[in-house]
């Protein structure tokens, strides 16, 4: 088993209380690695896993979990930890895990799926837009699309995003989020390949030459699987075909390392808007 047979890797740090009195990694918590990965496998496909099962009207239960050992991770080793999808059948999935410290496949796995009806737990057949998710993520294919347009288009996929991470997660008040300039602004909202609203943002221009990215606001279950990135790359193309010469922001303290990973430099003293401190980030289109 090698690193380039997988796409998707989990990145993960051995703690203390995963290791056994052997000093080496309890051979059971190779399984929690495994599952921990396979959520992060449904993000990396941009995919809510709870959402995108009732709306496919299934649930995902374990037919089948082995594992080989081949080797023993130790406390404080950074395990990557591989999986992918290796077949589908009618009703099962059949997904592949290792896990590496460094080049080596210290441990490896097969887990073993059924797709069934959740108030029974009787398998159905794989539902053909998992089937075809499943296969292209595995092919390389990208999971998002972004669209550009204006809040008459948009707005009604990217208002429920907005209230429930300001509003409803955030608690900042209702009167504070909704404003005039949706109205006039450039909107982007990116959808998954299941045709799901996960983020949004907005770009205006505050002052000539100068846009202002803002309302960036991501599904909760697919944070740091790129969607927000994806949204952020599509408004700054916008202020690049409109000839905007800087893309300013206001960063809330605890995101301006994604910002500054996109690219934005902070400028100035912190402040507070709706009670959260803020940083201005600035960068060309």
């Amino acid at each position: 088993m090698k690193r380039n047979h997988f796409r998707y890797f989990e990145r993960l740090r051995v703690r203390w209380v995963e290791v056994d009195m052997q000093q080496v990694v309890f051979n059971g918590h190779y399984l929690m690695y495994f599952d921990a990965a396979a959520a992060g496998y449904w993000r990396a496909m941009a995919m809510p896993y709870q959402d995108t099962m009732a709306r496919l009207g299934g649930d995902l239960y374990v037919r089948k979990a082995s594992v080989e050992y081949g080797g023993s991770a130790r406390y404080d080793d950074v395990l990557d930890i591989g999986l992918r999808c290796e077949r589908i059948g009618n009703s099962s999935i059949v997904f592949r895990a290792a896990a590496f410290r460094g080049e080596a496949a210290l441990v490896t796995g097969e887990l073993v799926y059924v797709f069934a009806n959740p108030a029974t737990q009787t398998p159905v057949p794989v539902p053909p837009p998992l089937r075809e998710v499943l296969q292209s993520f595995e092919a390389g294919a990208a999971m998002l699309t972004v669209r550009l347009g204006s809040w008459a288009e948009l707005g009604p996929e990217a208002k429920p995003l907005r209230k429930a991470a300001f509003v409803d997660e955030q608690k900042i008040p209702a009167v504070l989020e909704a404003d005039g300039d949706d109205a006039g602004a450039v909107h982007a909202v990116a959808h998954n390949r299941f045709g799901q609203a996960l983020a949004t943002g907005r770009l205006t221009e505050p002052s000539a030459g100068v846009g202002k990215v803002w309302r960036m606001a991501v599904q909760h279950g697919v944070r740091g699987a790129g969607v927000g990135r994806a949204v952020l790359d599509a408004l700054c193309g916008a202020a690049r075909e409109r000839g905007l010469h800087e893309i300013l922001l206001h960063a809330q303290r605890s995101a301006v390392p994604f910002y500054a990973r996109a690219g934005f430099s902070a400028r100035g003293p912190a402040f507070e808007e709706a009670g959260i401190e803020h940083l201005e980030m600035a960068r060309a289109p």
